[in-house]
């Protein structure tokens, strides 16, 4: 049987060792999966549209004012998620993903709770995050971390916006 590292969540960049890939590979890996649901795949990150493909290239300035947390397992990151800064009582989570290979580890659903307890820290009220509705088992898992369907503040079609209390 393999051996199963630990996954660590942390705050990136952070004080410790850079993790390999960080999460340009993850963002990357996320944004070309989506593309390829929406049925516009591309075959990668540089045929990405100019928003996501900044966001791969540079996380560090696409997110300045956000925070970034990273999975990782040693020295590799295997999931990560975007913190929205605080409006008002509220913050946004997004750009949700999990090295396929770690899926089942309770990867996902950590990185979840981090973020929650990343926002109660600051006192934040609420935390919203909308979802693809092909996206089923992001969807029951949100659900099952308290996230009710709401009234969509983004209108494109498909998308499943959430929220809960923190």
């Amino acid at each position: 049987m393999a051996e199963q590292r630990e996954v660590v969540i942390a705050r990136w960049p952070g004080p410790g060792p850079v993790t390999e890939g960080g999460p340009a590979g993850l963002l990357a890996a996320y944004h070309l999966a989506t593309e390829a649901e929406k049925g516009a795949p591309v075959g990668a990150a540089a045929g990405l549209p100019g928003r996501y493909r900044a966001e791969v290239l540079d996380p560090r300035a696409a997110f300045a004012g956000d925070v970034v947390l990273v999975a990782s397992s040693g020295e590799t990151a295997v999931g990560c998620v975007v913190v929205t800064a605080a409006d008002g009582e509220r913050s946004e989570v997004k750009r949700l993903w999990t090295d396929p290979a770690f899926r089942g580890r309770r990867v996902a659903s950590g990185l979840i709770e981090a973020a929650l307890a990343h926002c109660a820290e600051r006192g934040v009220g609420w935390v919203r995050l909308s979802v693809w509705d092909w996206r089923a088992g992001a969807i029951a898992l949100y659900e099952r971390l308290g996230f009710t369907v709401t009234e969509p503040w983004d209108e494109r079609d498909r998308l499943v916006c959430m929220e809960r209390t923190v």
